[in-house]
């Protein structure tokens, strides 16, 4: 992984599942992430702060107050700033007083690249009902306790890992990709979005929702999953020339921001 020490330009910066409200959520790691990163257009496709989580038990910190803060410097230093909300985040009345109406709110966004093409950009909850009709293995899996004990490792492994200078590992996505139910369901969910936008007529199709990053392309369609703030720590950017790549937090405290290899399409 290439390490980016300085700020990087970048057209378009894509980010979903951050979770704020969530305890778990790696707001720090997302923070020191921001100032890496000068973007003309943010586009935060769902799941930005997590009302569900904060009905059942309210937490928030300074961390958390954070990342907002460091969103709206960059809105008032120029950037767009364009909001899709998820399913935990449905319920925009915390949202829209905590942001002050400085953001746009859309259901869905159609993103045009630098290169002209079209990419349909929504949470992706959308695909949840039929996903249900065929994957109720992995969202068993994805409920229970396990996933919520690999969650709470991976916070703690990394915070442990923060305080020794070592970069982040993404322990609870590699524990979920062990398990065959949760690829299939990935699988599945990443095939039907593309079928959605190749349906739509839209060159590609960018979303979140699975906690899954991954960039690539189905034929002349282009697949792009922020990944969240969670598990992977990544976000999808569009540099200046409409080349779309993803990229991961790398070394907490150290100022990584890795590109990961492999994982970078031009949208043309």
């Amino acid at each position: 992984m290439a390490r980016v020490q300085s700020k990087r330009s970048v057209r378009t910066l894509f980010l979903s599942d951050i979770h704020l409200g969530f305890k778990r959520a790696r707001a720090r790691e997302l923070a020191e992430f921001l100032r890496h990163l000068d973007a003309e257009t943010i586009i935060l496709a769902g799941d930005i702060v997590d009302h569900l989580n904060l009905a059942q038990r309210f937490f928030w910190n300074d961390e958390h107050t954070q990342v907002v803060r460091v969103l709206l410097a960059k809105r008032r230093a120029g950037a767009r700033l364009i909001y899709i909300p998820g399913n935990h985040d449905a319920n925009l009345s915390l949202v829209a007083e905590m942001l002050s109406g400085q953001v746009e709110v859309h259901q869905e966004w159609v993103h045009q690249t630098a290169k002209g093409q079209r990419l349909l950009v929504v949470h992706g909850d959308q695909f949840d009902a039929e996903m249900a009709h065929s994957c109720s293995g992995f969202i068993a899996w994805l409920g229970n306790a396990l996933y919520d004990f690999t969650v709470m490792v991976n916070d703690r492994l990394n915070d442990v890992r923060r305080v020794l200078g070592r970069p982040y590992f993404p322990l609870a996505e590699r524990l979920k990709l062990a398990v065959s139910g949760s690829v299939r369901y990935i699988e599945h969910y990443e095939k039907t979005a593309i079928r959605h936008a190749e349906a739509l007529g839209f060159d590609g199709i960018l979303c979140g929702h699975i906690h899954r990053a991954n960039l690539r392309r189905a034929g002349n369609t282009l697949y792009c999953n922020t990944g969240d703030w969670v598990e992977t720590c990544s976000a999808v950017i569009e540099d200046m020339s409409g080349e779309m790549q993803l990229l991961r937090w790398s070394h907490a405290g150290q100022g990584g921001v890795a590109l990961v290899p492999g994982l970078a399409a031009t949208a043309a």
